[in-house]
């Protein structure tokens, strides 16, 4: 029997649902904000792979990248990478980020960067974060590489004594 022959019918599902929450911080002002994200086709990957055991799974995510972008989150293709880079706002997670934990009935991921004074410093509003899985260098990240996407509404600017926290957590929910 092939597996395509399994359906949804009945079927026990998982799924993964996902929110980013951010705030911004400075000597005049504290914003804080929330929006949905997107887990990619390579983060159901990534979570499915390395959760099964199978070989070659996507490499472990490293960190976030912020953009200027408003193109949608797609679980593939342009939307599913970041379509605008913010120069310098390549940042590795916090200590003991990615953690896990029992949410409920569910297990949260959470993810957590912070981008301190001078980091990541914008004229323009921020309005695009993604996870990534590979080196964190200076420059844009491709679908391939990406986790999950959030389009931010809210932040705006970054000015340089603003530190920005963003926080990203993916429950896994079983059917």
């Amino acid at each position: 029997m092939d597996t395509a022959d399994l359906g949804s019918g009945s079927m026990n599902k998982v799924s993964l649902r996902g929110m980013v929450m951010w705030e911004l911080s400075g000597p005049k002002r504290t914003l804080k904000g929330f929006s949905t994200n997107l887990v990619t086709q390579v983060g159901d990957e990534l979570y499915g792979e390395r959760g099964a055991g199978v070989a070659s799974p996507p490499a472990l995510p490293t960190g976030m990248k912020l953009g200027t972008g408003a193109t949608a989150a797609a679980k593939t293709g342009a939307g599913a990478a970041l379509t605008a880079y913010l120069t310098n706002s390549h940042q590795a997670f916090e200590a003991g980020s990615p953690s896990s934990s029992l949410f409920g009935t569910s297990r949260r991921i959470t993810y957590v960067c912070v981008f301190a004074a001078g980091k990541a410093t914008s004229a323009s509003p921020i309005t695009e974060a993604v996870i990534v899985n590979e080196a964190l260098t200076n420059a844009t990240s491709v679908a391939a590489a990406t986790i999950a996407r959030s389009i931010l509404e809210g932040i705006g600017s970054k000015g340089a004594g603003e530190t920005l926290t963003i926080t990203w957590v993916h429950d896994l929910l079983g059917a």
